[in-house]
């Protein structure tokens, strides 16, 4: 059951797989078409909870809790198979469950577990949702629309481009808002477009204080590079996992068959842009990081001209997708305009019923 409040009409759960004990959030009706929920990173099943109550009728929303997230079981996180533990731990969910066919929303590194799900089953995938999504190339270490590799190592990118006060307030279970890096702070700043604070921002902050720490799991190990800022990716823990080096998603052009893509997103996202303000090469080219070699050199990721590089392929092979903009929110607009949020979601999710 879930150690955090759920709201009325959501039941809490943990279901044993062939893989993990996974906690899941449910509503709707047990026969109802299937709409998975993945969460994105330091959060949990429940940022999702507003959005599975107003699901339209007929619908019925599963919402689990990633490995290393919330009440799941807490297994270790191979960077090197970029995300894809976590997709064979929904595929033993969803088979445990007995579903073959479901809609498909992820949001954030969720979108980048969405996304390969989709590469490994699509004939199982009604449509697909992608909110404020990491780039088809993953987080950090590549440039250009086709994310090239910055350098062979996966430089600079991965669990040493975290800030480290983060990290130790989220293992120290920091609630407040006194340390400009605490959890409630980079939730207000990041997460959501200031000066929006949820109605259950308690919650969803107690959610990120769930996310499991250290190298196994938040953010993973570091491996040393000749490159700067002379550290890479690992080969452990989930940021590295969705790094250059080891996630690529852009194997989604040549699925057969092609669900419809909704890519939604919010207008003022500073966690996934073509300037982001947690990728390292942005931070050097602002001058935050000492030692910076240049934009000429690692110039920072163009996350959305490659998220949309990938989609137009996909269009090219026989796919549709679409693109909207969330105006006046940030990385979460599913929490931030739940109203307009739903409008456009719930067109998506009748066309493909």
């Amino acid at each position: 059951m879930s150690t955090l409040p759920t709201l009325p009409g959501i039941t809490s759960s943990m279901i044993q797989t062939d893989r993990l004990n996974t906690h899941v959030l449910r509503c709707g009706p047990e026969r109802g078409t299937a709409v998975l929920f993945i969460h994105g990173n330091v959060s949990s099943a429940t940022y999702w909870e507003e959005i599975m109550l107003t699901l339209p009728d007929g619908f019925q929303a599963i919402a689990p809790d990633l490995r290393g997230y919330g009440d799941t079981e807490a297994k270790p996180i191979d960077a090197t198979l970029g995300l894809d533990d976590m997709v064979a731990d929904l595929q033993a969910l969803l088979a445990t469950l007995n579903l073959r066919q479901y809609h498909l929303i992820g949001h954030s590194m969720g979108g980048g577990v969405a996304m390969k799900l989709t590469i490994a089953h699509p004939s199982h995938v009604l449509s697909l949702t992608l909110v404020d999504p990491v780039s088809p190339y993953g987080y950090s270490g590549s440039k250009g629309a086709e994310g090239t590799p910055i350098y062979g190592d996966g430089a600079p990118a991965g669990a040493g481009g975290v800030n480290p006060e983060f990290v130790k307030l989220l293992s120290q279970k920091e609630r407040g808002l006194e340390n400009p890096m605490s959890p409630r702070n980079v939730f207000r700043q990041f997460y959501v477009k200031p000066p929006f604070i949820p109605t259950r921002e308690d919650v969803l902050v107690d959610s990120m204080l769930a996310t499991r720490i250290g190298e196994d799991f938040y953010p993973g190990n570091v491996a040393p590079s000749p490159h700067w800022p002379t550290v890479g990716p690992g080969d452990k823990g989930v940021v590295n996992a969705f790094s250059r080096k080891h996630f690529d998603a852009s194997a989604i052009v040549h699925i057969t068959p092609k669900p419809p893509i909704l890519w939604i997103r919010g207008s003022d996202d500073l966690i996934v842009s073509d300037n982001a303000m947690f990728d390292i090469a942005a931070l050097g080219a602002m001058g935050f990081v000492p030692g910076y070699p240049g934009v000429d050199e690692c110039p920072p990721q163009p996350m959305l001209a490659q998220t949309r590089a990938v989609l137009e392929q996909y269009a090219a092979h026989d796919g549709r997708y679409r693109e909207v903009i969330i105006g006046d929110t940030g990385h979460s607009p599913y929490l931030e305009q739940p109203v307009k949020f739903n409008a456009i979601f719930h067109v998506h999710l009748a066309g493909d019923r």
